[in-house]
């Protein structure tokens, strides 16, 4: 009895086994043809914590670069890449929009802020930061200026549809 169960153990071992091999290469190939479509989701958390590490810093204004003390400086993003070991720091100052000042300030930085990253967070290796102005708030900036231009409003309104172009019977109502 107790053979022919341990028979049947094996059997069914041997099956789940086989079964995993025959599925194995199917699985890498798919794997192989499939374009890398955005950061995981351990980036974005990784990424979210290191920019609400970063921000209480900044807001703190715990810095002996007299560059730094006075600046107002947002983090609005943080990337990191796929190994966690590089991060790029996305910033911007507070109703101003030169921020490319304080790079070089920030670079000199760096060390300090990565040290209390890496307090903060549990991390096998602290992150290399870089930092970089963001561009994004410049950028709707400027598309918004376009889009309020007159030539660019007059053509907006051109192709909108005229409101008599609805059917005047509408169902329920005679």
């Amino acid at each position: 009895m107790i053979k022919a169960a341990k028979a049947d153990r094996t059997k069914s071992d041997r099956t789940r086994s086989e079964a995993t091999r025959a599925d194995g290469p199917k699985s890498k190939g798919a794997k192989k043809g499939r374009a890398k479509v955005g950061p995981s989701q351990r980036q974005l958390r990784v990424g979210e914590e290191i920019r609400h590490v970063l921000s209480g810093i900044f807001g703190r204004g715990e810095f002996r670069d007299p560059d730094l003390a006075t600046a107002q400086i947002t983090v609005t993003e943080v990337r990191i890449g796929p190994d966690l070991k590089r991060a790029t720091a996305y910033i911007s100052r507070l109703g101003r929009s030169d921020a490319e000042l304080l790079v070089p300030a920030l670079e000199r930085a760096t060390p300090y802020l990565r040290g209390q990253v890496a307090k903060a967070l549990r991390l096998r290796i602290a992150p290399d930061l870089t930092f970089t102005p963001d561009q994004a708030l410049d950028y709707a900036m400027k598309i918004d200026e376009l889009m309020h231009r007159p030539e660019i409003a007059r053509d907006l309104e051109s192709n909108q549809p005229e409101a008599d172009d609805e059917p005047d019977d509408e169902p329920g109502q005679d």
